[in-house]
């Protein structure tokens, strides 16, 4: 692209957290600067800013339409959330009068401002899937005469806030099962699970307290085990696809036959990971706590306790209020603790400014609607204290996925 006498153009927003990031929630203003560059007098017919916001789901599948005919299917589906434009400097004009009303911008740097408001509405939170994504952002474009527009374009990040303090999220999950083995027609005895954790709502980096209890009658060694699932879900012409990856997960001793294991509070810590997606209708982000039972050469004996994520940690007169209806609760076995770990702050969990601008560098002028090359991953996703996660893939999404 020739810039020509445009050195740079740059977006900018205001109000950002102490870690210099753009993060908004439903109804917010926008607002920031769109800064120009030049380096000697340049003639300007417009400068444009586009605001967007738009969750997209996309995924390929292979078919076989005959012995030796074949076809890839698509499945994509859009939702747009945001669609503001403005324009900073100048209007459109016919193309006749192209020298009428031209703007000059002299030598050196120009800030044009620009605001804008979120909708009242349920925004999807910031995200990014392997099948898709929900990204907002601000374009500005520079155009000239005879010449290709200068673009640039900028993410910030949606939060669609999720309040754990309520009665539904405070309240207690818990669940028993049991299982019989059987040896072609000699049968073992039971192995017996039961497991309760305070709540069902939590927050990134907080330690969710596990309690449980799993007794072995079997002639098998098993280990009982606890793990931390995300399960995204995209729809798309009337189909779903699953991706369950691993957030984190700790393991009991190996329980001996005859033996019984109780876990008094172990502590499972939840990471820097993205907030539930409840509302969106093509992309759903879901958690949920699988205790259960590693038996080697069987099936495992497991129970599911759904979680959310949210964004608005637990006050301390909630605390007290989940303590109070958890000890009052049918299995009396478990104790609670009085106060959790305190969670921390989203912008504690942020990447850098200067990472997101490295990541920013291969998309800033691309031309598509959110799809650019290089485009950046907010950092609500970003696992810092694990390894790149591992995917187990559902292509329907009323199938039921096994435990890792």
């Amino acid at each position: 692209m020739v810039l020509g006498k445009v050195k740079a153009l740059a977006v900018y927003f205001d109000c950002l957290n102490e870690n210099n990031l753009p993060v908004f929630s439903g109804g917010d203003l926008v607002s920031g600067r769109v800064v120009v560059e030049v380096t000697g007098d340049v003639r300007v017919k417009r400068l444009d800013i586009t605001a967007r916001g738009l969750a997209k789901v996309r995924w390929t599948e292979s078919r076989n339409a005959g012995a030796n005919t074949a076809y890839t299917q698509n499945y994509t589906e859009e939702v747009d959330y945001l669609h503001h434009c403005d324009t900073l400097i100048g209007e459109e004009r016919d193309e006749d009068a192209l020298e009428e009303g031209m703007t000059v911008l002299h030598a050196g740097l120009h800030e044009f401002a620009f605001s804008f408001n979120l909708p009242q509405m349920a925004l999807a939170t910031s995200f990014e899937g392997k099948h898709g994504s929900v990204r907002y952002w601000v374009k500005a474009e520079l155009h000239r005469p005879w010449l290709l527009p200068v673009k640039v374009k900028k993410e910030f990040i949606v939060f669609e806030h999720i309040d754990i303090n309520t009665p539904l999220l405070l309240a207690p999950q818990a669940g028993t099962k049991e299982k019989t083995l059987c040896c072609w027609f000699c049968a073992s005895g039971p192995i017996s699970l039961s497991a309760k954790i305070e709540r069902k709502g939590y927050t990134p980096g907080e330690s969710i307290q596990i309690f449980a209890e799993v007794e072995n009658c079997s002639s098998r060694v098993v280990v009982p085990k606890a793990a931390l699932y995300q399960t995204q879900t995209f729809f798309a012409k009337g189909k779903g696809r699953q991706i369950q990856q691993l957030v984190s997960n700790l393991r009991g001793e190996p329980l001996q036959q005859g033996k019984s294991q109780s876990w008094e509070g172990k502590l499972l810590k939840i990471p820097p990971v993205s907030p539930s997606i409840l509302d969106c209708p093509i992309i759903r982000v879901e958690y949920a706590l699988m205790v259960y039972v590693d038996i080697p050469g069987g099936l495992n004996l497991s129970l599911s306790l759904p979680l959310v994520i949210g964004t608005i940690p637990l006050h301390a007169c909630a605390t007290r209020t989940s303590s109070i209806s958890s000890n009052c609760s049918s299995v009396s076995w478990m104790g609670l603790p009085e106060r959790p770990e305190a969670p921390p702050s989203y912008s504690d969990l942020a990447i850098s400014e200067a990472h997101r601008r490295n990541c920013l560098q291969g998309c800033d002028r691309s031309d598509g609607e959110g799809e650019g090359q290089g485009s950046v991953l907010t950092y609500i996703t970003e696992f810092r204290y694990l390894p790149p996660p591992l995917y187990s893939e559902v292509n329907t999404h009323t199938q039921s996925m096994s435990v890792v």
